[in-house]
């Protein structure tokens, strides 16, 4: 049973004093309700304040020694909301134009065929009699194609290869009257020959500034190699890769390149002609830089033992085309070309029977089989010469003997003289 409280109430004295009288009141104790069990009343919008005990609802009168409570305020109604309208997006740049939705307007003539054009109805504008029309689109200018083109070295050879592989499948190169491909030479032939002229042999080139920038000229030079040639292929790469204008060697070549199945077509490709004074005048009249090695076969297969010993130089055909043409004559040394492949001995026996002009025996070949076509590693050097100026003897220099002779002789003498030189600087044959 709950205890029962009692409440002392201080009322003033009659007499105006304080500290009257003291009454004293008990409070009945409260007689326990029993438990029911509870109902599930409606929610009420503003609820009243129930006794706990006798579940009477509280009325708003204070209670004694209790201040009065605030009645609970109802919330204020939200106000009506505006019908929502489509938001406008600000431009984000500038000079832009804000399209607002408006009612559809009939079509006129531009836009029906606009429309026509566009199936969708989709037209971004209307049409204006200035705007350039789809079958009055102009090509690309050559700025906007430079623009689009490959930046890095990859994408620029990647590109450069499709484009390559193209011009060669559908036929789109040119082709001069003796054969020479240009594009094949600088885009094949050149760089399959650059590791050997760069690693393999390490190749040198001293006196480039001979060359001539443009025009023609006769480049004369000693021959060696055992097996293979290779002086002639190394000295045309070094003259596309050192020269500024990256210019071309036409070589003259024997009747035995131009008669074997598979390496004709090749050597006319590369820029090779016979060995003749007719091609020789013609390639030098159009300006060309045309290579001649006049030692032949006896230079290729002379033994060993008698390396960078210049062999005879014919009967000087090479100096009768330059004085014919006007071009100077420019002597080249080559020290290296000798120890790729030493002579060793010839078979003269098989030569006979191959049809071969000397069939060499070298430490490696033919003992060694396919292997032993393999070159050495030798260690090159090329020196190009000055000019021998031709021009102040005339054509009708070419008729004499004695002319003729000397300018050979000095050739030959000045080529040999350089081969001595670069032997005694050469450190040893490998470096």
């Amino acid at each position: 049973m709950p205890e029962a409280r009692v409440i002392q109430l201080h009322a003033p004295d009659p007499a105006g004093q304080p500290g009257g009288a003291k009454v004293e009141s008990t409070a009945r104790p409260l007689r326990p309700q029993p438990q029911r069990p509870a109902r599930s009343r409606p929610a009420v919008a503003n609820p009243v304040t129930a006794n706990p005990v006798t579940a009477k609802p509280v009325t708003d009168q204070p209670t004694p020694g209790r201040p009065k409570a605030r009645a609970a305020k109802r919330p204020a109604p939200a106000p009506e909301r505006e019908t929502a309208r489509p938001a406008v997006t600000a431009p984000t740049e500038p000079n832009a134009t804000i399209l607002l939705p408006t009612a559809a307007a009939p079509l006129d003539a531009a836009q029906e065929v606009s429309a026509a054009r566009h199936p969708s109805g989709l037209d971004p504008a209307p049409l204006s009699p200035d705007a350039p029309s789809i079958d009055s689109a102009q090509p690309p200018t050559p700025t906007e194609v430079a623009a689009e083109a490959p930046t890095s070295p990859l994408e620029r050879k990647i590109a450069g290869g499709l484009a390559f592989l193209r011009r060669r499948i559908t036929g789109d190169y040119d082709v001069d009257e003796f054969g020479f491909d240009s594009e094949l030479v600088e885009n094949v032939l050149v760089p399959a020959f650059q590791p050997l002229y760069q690693k393999w042999f390490r190749t040198e080139v001293l006196g480039i500034e001979n060359i001539p920038a443009e025009g023609g000229a006769l480049l004369v030079a000693n021959h060696a190699g055992g097996i293979w040639a290779l002086d002639g292929a190394i000295t045309t790469v070094a003259v596309h890769a050192e020269t500024p204008g990256h210019r071309n060697l036409r070589m003259l070549g024997a009747d035995l390149i131009f008669t074997t199945p598979g390496l004709a077509p090749l050597a006319r490709k590369s820029g090779a002609t016979l060995a003749c004074n007719a091609d020789a005048e013609r390639l030098l009249a159009k300006g060309e830089l045309v290579g001649v090695w006049p030692e032949g076969f006896k230079g290729i297969g002379k033994p060993f033992s008698e390396r960078y010993k210049l062999q005879r130089f014919g009967r000087g055909g090479f100096v009768t085309a330059a004085l014919r043409a006007g071009v100077p004559i420019i002597p080249i040394s080559i020290v290296g070309s000798e120890e790729i492949h030493p002579v060793l001995g010839n078979a003269k026996t098989l030569a006979r029977l191959l049809n071969l002009p000397y069939f060499p025996i070298t430490p490696t070949f033919p003992w060694l089989g396919p292997l032993g076509l393999i070159p050495f590693p030798s260690k090159w050097y090329i020196e190009f010469g000055e000019p021998i100026e031709t021009a102040n003897y005339g054509p009708e220099g070419a008729d004499d003997p004695m002319l003729v002779f000397e300018l050979t002789d000095r050739v030959r003498e000045t080529i040999q003289s350089t081969l001595y030189r670069l032997l005694v600087k050469r450190r040893s044959v490998w470096r």
